[in-house]
């Protein structure tokens, strides 16, 4: 938008001044400045040159200044067209203030007219997407709701920029967790079936076994020798191992998506561990690495038997052990070199279920009878990996591994995030962690952590009390929508606009506010402009925005027409929380817009028809933002 358009006159502006001093690639910076009085868009070169002018950065800002108006004057061009006024400020900062008059009416056309074009960032390009991929032996809980909401915010936004996207989720059937499932199904008897028929099945088999099965193999080491056979068998294709185990894990697999699609996720392919390591996929890259002699086999020492690995930064990793059993990492190398291309796609797929958006959900499968017409998941011009930064030394040894077979390695990427702890105060509350502790450390396998479904249902109730206490109006049906929408706004944003690389401290009660930084927040802006749209009865919007001229609504159009600039930032950056951010700044503009100046009752009906035009050009542009964070937009509340 018109914003774009300005920094970069104000660019052309400082290039021109430096042409005329014979100054070539000098490095500067513009920047938006501290203080809205210094102007919109600031320049630093005039403290780059001292040395070279011999002058105080006040006289080298003077002079460009002089140098700008000099060219303008003479030119009668309208090269400083989205430039207002130029000015060199006295502790030799040059000032750029935005002409809004015309950014104003350049960005209504952008938004009202046109509909919010968006940049075509991705020129189609193939880019997959893999995220969740939780171990099929447990419910999701809020650390695994982050990995949901990060992975489901980038695909929205590299969707809507023209990417092609493919979500993946990775189900590790194969590995120890399904083992530990395993041992207490069929060694300890655990009931198939929860005696408590309202309890969902994921949770079941990871509150009442996983936990309880850790538990026993201190007390029972024998346990630990069953597991480990098990593991073997689920590795070798057991008929009958296997196909007890696809049933438990497909059971727990569809629990874990009712939560993920609850909160508003889709993927569109499931990859199954066991396919993999059944498949001649895991059989070549084994070879590969064998023959490339990336990997070796000891012959003496703690590993003797196992393949390593020996990464330059890493040390040594186990890929295979003694027991020709893969580890976790060695089951990922093939699914990364698929994902890049170096190996080719030879799987069957089928459609697995019908998701919350009407698209198909599909997985890789083992039976080859049938021709299904299906999309083209793999490969990808680059690939991203959803996972949190405790992984980083696996996926650091993968890149390097990749290096090692392939040139299409550097497309892979790591997309790292801090974990979730849990506070102290929300630990207590649970029982759990000492007094002192300022946070605790999420563990499955202890049953330590905060189940997902429990999040949302006390997010729910919470939501549905407030909605019913403020708009009494709202029952039935239209109430459990509201509250359900307002819980799953609460959550995703409360996961999304945090730095990607700090840990979040989840406390119960912060996270479930409902004012404040907060999705309920962005909904309840977007909302107040639906009423006013509804209630001003227009039928166009054709306000000329000239008429606006208070502070508030220059800041309004201004943050508007930095629109595509957030959008360019979050894709490069790979940033989800700068649209978060940004969404939250307009919608704390327009609520100041709001409660600051007449709009309906407005007796000037130039400026009325103008304030009702800017209030729709919020409304479209927060309903774009909600969507891209995967809030739904809610007209009213």
């Amino acid at each position: 938008m018109s914003f774009k358009k300005f920094a970069a006159q104000a660019n052309e502006v400082i290039k021109f001044a430096l042409e005329e001093f014979d100054i070539k690639n000098k490095s500067y910076t513009i920047t938006e400045p501290p203080k809205e009085d210094f102007g919109d868009l600031s320049c630093n070169v005039a403290f780059l040159l001292t040395k070279e002018l011999q002058k105080s950065p006040y006289q080298i800002a003077s002079l460009l200044v002089e140098q700008y108006r000099h060219y303008y004057n003479q030119n009668k061009q309208e090269f400083g067209y989205y430039i207002s006024s130029v000015a060199a400020h006295e502790s030799g900062y040059i000032n750029f203030k935005a002409n809004f008059d015309l950014i104003g009416n350049e960005i209504s056309s952008d938004i009202l007219e046109n509909n919010l074009s968006f940049l075509d960032l991705g020129k189609h390009k193939k880019v997959i997407v893999e995220h969740t991929s939780v171990n099929p032996n447990k419910s999701l809980h809020v650390g695994h709701l982050r990995n949901v909401v990060i992975g489901d915010t980038l695909y929205r936004i590299l969707k809507k920029t023209n990417h092609d996207v493919t979500v993946l989720n990775y189900v590790d059937d194969s590995g120890v967790q399904v083992a530990d499932l395993l041992v207490g199904f069929l060694y300890l008897k655990f009931p198939i079936q929860p005696a408590d028929k309202n309890i969902k099945f994921d949770k079941y088999c990871g509150n009442e076994i996983y936990v309880k099965v850790n538990e026993l193999y201190e007390k029972d080491p024998t346990l630990i020798e069953k597991r480990k056979s098990l593991l073997k068998k689920l590795e070798l294709g057991d008929p009958e191992i296997n196909s007890f185990a696809s049933k438990i894990t497909l059971k727990v697999l569809t629990d874990q998506l009712v939560t993920c699609w609850r909160i508003k996720a889709r993927y569109d392919l499931l990859n199954f561990e066991s396919h993999i390591i059944r498949s001649d996929l895991w059989k070549k890259t084994f070879e590969k690495l064998q023959h490339e002699k990336i990997i070796a086999k000891e012959t003496e020492g703690n590993n003797i038997g196992c393949w390593t690995f020996d990464s330059s930064d890493e040390g040594t990793k186990i890929i295979v052990r003694s027991d020709n059993t893969a580890t976790y990492i060695a089951k990922d190398i093939p699914y990364a070199l698929l994902k890049v291309g170096t190996i080719e796609d030879i799987f069957n797929y089928r459609i697995f279920a019908k998701q919350w958006d009407d698209t198909n959900l599909w997985s890789s499968t083992t039976d080859n009878s049938g021709n299904v017409t299906r999309p083209i998941f793999f490969p990808a011009e680059y690939s991203i990996t959803v996972i949190d930064s405790r992984q980083t030394r696996l996926q650091n040894i993968i890149k390097e591994i990749l290096n090692k077979l392939t040139q299409k390695a550097n497309e892979y990427r790591h997309f790292s995030y801090g974990p979730v702890l849990l506070s102290s105060r929300t630990a207590k509350s649970l029982g759990i962690g000492g007094a002192s502790e300022k946070s605790v450390q999420m563990s499955g396998r202890k049953g330590i952590y905060i189940d997902a479904d429990f999040v949302l249902d006390t997010c729910y109730s919470k939501a549905k009390e407030e909605t019913m206490k403020r708009n009494p109006e709202i029952t039935g049906e239209d109430l459990e929508k509201t509250s359900e929408e307002i819980a799953i706004s609460a959550i995703r944003y409360s996961l999304i606009k945090n730095d990607l690389e700090k840990e979040i401290k989840f406390d119960m009660i912060d996270s479930l506010s409902l004012e404040g930084n907060s999705g309920p927040y962005l909904q309840y802006a977007y909302a107040r402009c639906c009423r006013l749209i509804e209630k001003s009865n227009a039928k166009s919007f054709y306000g000329d925005m000239n008429y606006l001229s208070s502070v508030i609504e220059n800041r309004i159009i201004k943050h508007l027409s930095k629109f595509t600039i957030i959008i360019e930032d979050t894709i490069n950056a790979m940033e989800p929380k700068l649209i978060a951010h940004y969404a939250y700044e307009l919608a704390t503009l327009f609520n100041i817009f709001y409660e600051k100046l007449p709009i309906l009752k407005e007796i000037d009906t130039n400026i009325s028809a103008a304030r009702i035009s800017l209030v729709e050009a919020v409304r479209l542009v927060l309903k774009v933002n909600l969507c891209l964070v995967g809030i739904t937009p809610l007209d009213r509340m």
